[in-house]
């Protein structure tokens, strides 16, 4: 393993030879060091995946040069190119469709690729030195700490994963912040999926024309709460009319959470329990039908101070019957109220949250 100072006359030039001949290196940018690879390259994409110790089918994000290069991989969308326009170069991952033109699982599983522009100096001269994009995930092994020095990403690998590295850029500790802001772009309206370094508000409202479509939106929705699973009780507070798709947009939440089971409406019941990992724990997912409930006791009845304690994901529909025990509980859980109206056209759903 090479160890390579960025003020050498030939620095450039050996980054790129390990680059082009599959090699993996560790770089330090605006927010934490990160693993590049050729983001094009089959084998050097699986000795990445191999490092990361990644099974669960994670998406990677690339670092592109600029917007040109930007557009050789992915769709650039009107919402995108307003996003690029006021967030990059920046500590900021924008997500578009993929044109499939990097290695496999690069792309995520709907096809979408998340793209960096660095306001790294370092980071750009690499990528416009290399001609192509290189990946832009963190350098530290899956599920460890961020790695704000070399020594966090060293302190954390077997001998194993050393010997994947083929090369360091040590600038010594890096100023400990987030991680980069991640902003879903492939719909009306830029999505948060997760803030980080860049704080980045953006208005959550969007026109479903279907079904699938409010099954995609409830997806999103509970991504945006991903850094709370297993952390928090979060609770989507779901109002809207008789047949306006609550239980379509419960169902989007449950795809996010990998939960394989039918999702159907607990009218009857009032309650219905799944589950789903998160941090390597077993967490509930609650769906309720607050429709025949009278009295805010009768959601305590249900196990409501339990679900709270175990950090449960709690769908509630017709959620605006609970109102007042939800306001009492907000300090202790995420609540996110999610209102669904019929737009002008029958099939149509205005959603926001």
């Amino acid at each position: 393993m090479n160890v390579l100072i960025p003020s050498s006359i030939d620095f450039l030039s050996q980054v790129v030879h390990i680059l082009s001949s599959g090699g993996m290196i560790i770089y330090p940018t605006e927010t934490t060091y990160g693993l590049g690879v050729d983001a094009t390259n089959e084998r050097a994409v699986q000795k990445l995946l191999q490092y990361k110790k990644r099974r669960d089918g994670k998406p990677l994000s690339i670092a592109v040069a600029d917007i040109q290069m930007a557009e050789k991989y992915v769709v650039l969308n009107n919402v995108a190119r307003n996003v690029y326009k006021q967030f990059l170069p920046g500590p900021v991952t924008v997500i578009s469709s993929g044109k499939h033109r990097v290695a496999t699982f690069v792309e995520s599983n709907h096809g979408t690729l998340g793209i960096r522009i660095s306001s790294y100096p370092l980071v750009n001269e690499i990528v416009y030195a290399f001609g192509k994009p290189i990946t832009a995930t963190g350098a530290n092994a899956s599920d460890q700490k961020r790695p704000y020095s070399i020594v966090d990403v060293f302190s954390f690998l077997d001998d194993t994963q050393q010997n994947l590295i083929d090369a360091v850029i040590d600038v010594g500790e890096l100023p400990h912040v987030e991680p980069s802001t991640i902003i879903d772009t492939t719909l009306d309206n830029p999505i948060i999926l997760r803030q980080g370094a860049s704080p980045v508000h953006a208005k959550n409202e969007f026109i479903s024309h279907s079904v699938d479509r409010t099954k995609e939106l409830g997806e999103l929705c509970a991504l945006q709460q991903k850094n709370h699973f297993g952390h928090k009780p979060i609770i989507f507070a779901l109002r809207g009319e008789m047949g306006a798709g609550k239980t379509q947009f419960v169902k989007g939440i449950a795809s996010a959470l990998k939960i394989a089971r039918t999702i159907s409406s607990p009218t009857y019941v009032l309650c219905k329990e799944y589950q789903f990992e998160a941090e390597g724990k077993i967490i509930p997912c609650i769906h309720i039908d607050a429709w025949r409930l009278s009295e805010e006791h009768e959601l305590f009845s249900l196990g409501f101070e339990k679900m709270l304690q175990e950090n449960a994901v709690i769908a509630i529909e017709w959620a605006d019957r609970t109102m007042s025990a939800l306001e009492r509980i907000e300090r202790e859980a995420v609540v996110v109220w999610v209102n669904i109206a019929v737009g002008s056209c029958e099939n149509d759903r205005v959603i926001s949250w």
